[in-house]
């Protein structure tokens, strides 16, 4: 165990550290500080010796230079075990230091600020904070770290416990905290630094920077180890961003239900993802990446219904995500199919009531920002990655959204307003479906989803075939395709099966052949001049 005497406290964000201190001091440990910090102890009685005091060196430098001492590393870094560096210490007069209570300046603060300097960022660079955190985490059988106020509670409850001293298993978990804070840190200067654009910048006197840095730099905190993979032979395990997004899958709160798999994760965020793109009530089924089902209505009940009546073959051990409340009268009729996952903002006591007797059923709550889809918004990917051999793509996320406003009809034959609604509709669908993607979409609910096809025409003759199957005329149904229809044949199969309206991006070298089939049909074609790829 690591026995606590002497403990150096050097903090940029004060929470919690008078608490500590207090304590620290009840346990009789001599306390050290700096600059600001110790003035802090000084005003509130807590006893304290300034660093500059301890090591007969003053401060310089505006503070760049006031811990990078022999009497304050060589206190950290010595180890207790080892004779000839007890020897050494003794002979150089330096005591150990047991416990460094350190957090680094906010440098990932500073530079979020819209009006923060090239000057303002070096500054906030920190330099004798990370050097103790490194030492005290290499020595972490003797020494302590703390570098965040969440640990402090925990840390004074043990001290208290034993009577001033940690077992080796916290400091070795203290340690392997201050080495990942160090990193994090250190990637957010150089994923910061890495995207300067040096010259503009001196030009502007303010930072310019590119989309993408030079190196980039991530990290992620695991969640949970998984049972396996996308299939059984393989491992897996489950990461966050070290800082989420409010809405987004990863803050979701498990209510009942076994472990989430990897494959539930992964079809869970899709349908999330989906569904939270509509700010009215909505329901998603996801199966195997790709939306099956997707429909609004006037109450949860009304949206799965819909919803399920798309596909309900592939509806079968599906994920389901609302964006309201799912109340008694929606679970009812949800409990009696077989669903995978659930997710919603919110559900009333008595569903839950419903659900807790499909014990297996994994039950999601993602509390999301309150104003609406706007709002949801922040929960949104800002980028987006994959991985591909020894490398990694990086894009920006595929958050576009169109309005009417955007639309352009370029069919002789114009649309009504609720063909105009109902194709913006199948727009919408049609980004969360794998290409090539076409959707038929009706009384704002799918009726037949093709997806993840080599051609389109195959894509849209799966999504007419999956009507037939389900029973649903596509008679008066409007379609909608993520990229460009390359030849007339599938505007010939869309408008045989009874379409009245297709919505796409435009754009083909045959556009005009593409054009006068949607007129010989007497189909109404409308252009967003964007394409939803997904792959």
């Amino acid at each position: 165990m690591a026995t606590i005497k002497r403990a150096l406290i050097s903090v940029s964000d004060k929470s919690g550290i008078l608490e500590l201190a207090q304590a620290l001091t009840k346990l009789n440990v001599e306390i050290l500080s700096t600059g600001g910090t110790a003035k802090l102890f000084r005003d509130n009685q807590i006893p304290v010796i300034e660093v500059s005091d301890y090591t007969g060196f003053t401060e310089m430098l505006d503070g760049r230079v006031k811990t990078l001492h022999p009497k304050v590393h060589g206190g950290i870094l010595g180890r207790r075990d080892l004779p000839e560096h007890v020897a050494a210490m003794k002979e150089a007069n330096i005591p150990n230091i047991d416990m460094v209570v350190v957090n680094l300046y906010p440098f990932e603060a500073t530079v979020a600020k819209p009006n923060c300097t090239l000057e303002d960022a070096i500054e906030n660079i920190d330099i004798g904070g990370p050097a103790m955190v490194r030492s005290a985490a290499k020595n972490w059988k003797d020494v302590a770290v703390l570098t965040d106020a969440s640990q402090y509670a925990n840390i004074v409850s043990e001290l208290q416990s034993t009577g001033g001293a940690l077992a080796e298993a916290t400091t070795f978990a203290l340690s392997v905290a201050a080495f990942n804070r160090v990193s994090q840190y250190d990637a957010a200067i150089s994923n910061y630094l890495s995207a300067i654009d040096y010259a503009a910048s001196m030009a502007s006197n303010l930072p310019v920077t590119h989309q993408f840095p030079a190196q980039s730099n991530t990290n992620f905190v695991k969640v949970q180890d998984l049972r396996y993979g996308e299939n059984p032979h393989q491992q897996a395990a489950f990461y966050r961003d070290l800082y989420p997004a409010p809405g987004s899958l990863v803050t979701a709160q498990q209510l009942q239900g076994k472990e989430l798999s990897f494959n539930n994760i992964a079809d869970g965020d899709a349908a999330w993802e989906a569904v939270k793109s509509f700010d009215t009530t909505a329901c998603v089924i996801v199966k195997h990446a790709n939306p099956c089902g997707v429909a609004l209505g006037a109450t949860a009940l009304d949206a799965y219904s819909k919803a399920f009546q798309t596909d309900p073959s592939s509806a079968f051990g599906g994920i389901i995500a609302f964006n309201s409340t799912v109340d008694k009268a929606a679970a009812e009729v949800v409990s009696k199919q077989f669903v995978e996952v659930l997710i919603a903002p919110d559900y009333t006591a008595e569903a839950l009531v419903i659900f807790a007797a499909k014990a297996n059923v994994r039950v999601l709550k993602i509390a999301l920002p309150t104003g609406g889809a706007t709002a949801w918004e922040q929960g949104r990917n800002s980028h987006e990655s994959k991985r591909v051999g020894s490398g990694i793509l990086i894009q920006t996320a595929d958050n576009h959204e169109i309005s009417q406003s955007d639309l352009k009809v370029i069919s002789k034959k114009q649309a009504t307003p609720q063909q105009m609604a109902d194709m913006l509709f199948a727009w919408r669908v049609a980004k969360y479906v794998k290409s090539n993607a076409i959707v038929f979409c009706g009384n704002e609910m799918t009726l037949g989803v093709g997806a993840g096809q080599m051609s389109r025409i195959d894509s849209t003759k799966i999504a007419i075939i999956k009507a037939q199957n389900a029973g649903l005329s596509l008679q008066n149904s409007v379609v909608a395709s993520d990229a460009f229809f390359p030849f007339r044949d599938g505007i010939d199969a869309l408008a045989e099966a009874g379409a009245s309206c297709v919505i796409h991006p435009g754009g083909s070298m045959r556009d005009e052949e593409v054009i006068a089939a949607a007129d010989e049909h007497g189909l109404v074609m409308v252009v967003t001049g964007i394409r939803h790829f997904r792959h």
